[in-house]
């Protein structure tokens, strides 16, 4: 189980990934990917317990769905450092006839990605889906799915929380990255979300929150859902990010939600981000 101090010089890595990436084709979505680089740095980490070898099934092992598929260069940067295919192909990024399209899919067969996703609202009721499956299946292990808040908008996964607490799909941790940004603006002046974790707990879900871009705080608040799980309750994780975090003139605007940096950009985005595990 990698240490801390290990656990951030790859979330390092991983944001150089993700400004490489979509610099290289002009093309993406940093912004949220780098206010997650922490969150799924641990979960792929620390947290589950996965299989590489990747079973499409994901019989015996802790699944994990993306939810908000447009951080996909985040989500492909950890699979690639987590040894599901080699850092290397990060280069093919968005280009035509590649593995790693702008939302993740699977009719490409990217070992890590069980679920096109992307069409937000979707990815909490597949996760609970899953859950269930493992329940079904005697298989102890546990699902975890990540979800932007603009997401939340969506009516669907209002019916998917109501579906999973009055199932006690208790194998269930959804993470909600809670930047209050979303492409149009924040989400206050969007569609205002208020108390999510009054919403969450008024259906009934164990809510925590957790400082995002605290690696320490993200481990303690992952082992601590862990813990709770099993005890007739879905968890619900409130995680508190910046967006563009760990690039000073990304942090925190809505601006940087889907544009990429220009050279000059990347060069000093680059130069805040040391190179900690090698570049690909």
């Amino acid at each position: 189980m990698a240490s801390i101090a290990v656990l951030q010089r790859t979330a390092t890595q991983v944001r150089r990934d993700i400004v490489r990436m979509v610099h290289g084709v002009q093309s993406g979505h940093p912004g949220g990917s780098l206010g997650c680089a922490d969150f799924l740095t641990a979960l792929y980490f620390h947290t589950m317990k996965h299989d590489t070898r990747f079973n499409m099934d994901g019989t015996g092992e802790d699944l994990f769905f993306l939810s908000n598929g447009h951080i996909s260069p985040v989500f492909y940067s950890v699979l690639a450092r987590s040894g599901y295919f080699d850092i290397k192909e990060l280069a093919s990024f968005r280009k035509i006839n590649t593995r790693l399209q702008g939302h993740p899919t699977t009719h490409e067969h990217l070992p890590g990605v069980r679920v096109a996703s992307g069409s937000l609202g979707q990815g909490l009721s597949i996760a609970i889906g899953a859950a269930l499956t493992k329940k079904l299946n005697k298989d102890q292990h546990l699902v975890f799915s990540l979800h932007g808040d603009g997401e939340l908008q969506e009516g669907q996964i209002w019916e998917a929380v109501m579906f999973a607490a009055h199932h006690k799909v208790d194998n269930l941790i959804a993470t909600i990255d809670w930047n209050g940004q979303q492409i149009d603006g924040p989400t206050a002046k969007v569609m205002a979300l208020d108390s999510l974790h009054a919403k969450f707990e008024a259906f009934n879900w164990e809510v925590l929150e957790m400082h995002g871009n605290d690696m320490d705080d993200v481990v303690k608040v992952l082992d601590l859902a862990k813990s709770k799980t099993s005890q007739g309750k879905p968890i619900c994780i409130l995680m508190k990010t910046e967006m563009g975090k760990g690039i000073d003139f990304m942090e925190g605007s809505h601006e940087w939600h889907g544009i990429a940096p220009n050279d000059e950009q990347l060069a000093k985005a680059l130069s805040q981000l040391p190179e900690t595990l090698g570049d690909y």
